[in-house]
């Protein structure tokens, strides 16, 4: 009983949480790569067959298997995460008014959690990737 109820609860968490990347994907300041990396993780725990599509998807695929297999975040994907945060910090302050040790704990976590995304390794390009690549610039 409880391993079948894991299973659902696994899907339609990975459900939801690859509608929240897809909706991250086109609103500002919402993250992706966070939301679809939890997407695959609650599918290869409920459905290999969904885990392995989004493992190969075009958008999605790359990111996740460097993710997988080293840690690795996309240059532009730090570049945002830290763009968020700095945004998200800004409107906490300018909307909340918080006083200081509020506002320096917040800023202490968002700190450390981009230090995190800055300090994961950045993806290895495979042969054929950096081959194609260099047929698109050239």
């Amino acid at each position: 009983m409880w391993k079948a109820t894991s299973h659902v609860s696994y899907f339609c968490l990975g459900w939801l949480m690859l509608a929240l990347g897809v909706i991250g994907a086109f609103v500002p300041l919402m993250p992706t790569t966070i939301f679809v990396i939890l997407a695959s993780w609650f599918f290869a725990r409920s459905s290999p067959r969904l885990a392995a599509w989004l493992m190969d998807h075009p958008r999605f695929g790359a990111t996740l298997r460097a993710w997988h297999a080293t840690g690795a975040v996309p240059r532009q994907a730090k570049v945002m995460a830290c763009i968020g945060m700095t945004v998200g910090f800004v409107l906490f302050w300018i909307g909340a008014h918080p006083g200081f040790w509020l506002a320096a704990i917040v800023a202490a976590l968002m700190l450390a959690s981009a230090l995190y995304v800055v300090t994961r390794p950045a993806p290895i390009e495979s042969s054929s990737e950096a081959r194609r690549g260099k047929r698109l610039c050239t």
